[in-house]
């Protein structure tokens, strides 16, 4: 199995986490999707305190940020500070919201794949 998981991953696993399904729907590594569902339980969180808590290095969280952006499973926020300067905070997109999501990417690749056995022989 390769650091970022694909659907084929998830049809050999017998009994996949949320995490590991998270991974190979979107496509993310599984330090990523350890990401989101920590910042589902610490909204608002810095990359900083992200690196805390996930006892990780803050650049590698920060691309793990950057990711979970790009897939519309996080949302970055300016605070400013009040000495001055400013600060991102990192919110999960809700949890409903990625499981509609998960669902609809599931049922796009599953069309495909029921496409894909209707018209094999009719070419």
């Amino acid at each position: 199995m390769s650091d970022t998981p694909d659907m084929g991953d998830l049809i050999e696993t017998d009994d996949p986490s949320f995490q590991h399904v998270l991974a190979c729907v979107f496509g993310i590594q599984e330090h990523e999707s350890r990401t989101y569902l920590t910042l589902l339980d610490n909204p608002g969180s810095t990359v900083a305190e992200l690196a805390d808590i996930l006892d990780r290095d803050r650049s590698n969280v920060n691309r793990s940020l950057t990711t979970l952006m790009e897939k519309n499973l996080a949302d970055r926020e300016r605070r400013l500070l009040d000495p001055g300067g400013y600060v991102y905070q990192y919110t999960g997109t809700p949890l409903p919201e990625a499981k509609e999501m998960l669902h609809n990417a599931l049922d796009k690749w599953a069309e495909q794949v029921h496409e894909s056995i209707e018209e094999y022989g009719t070419e």
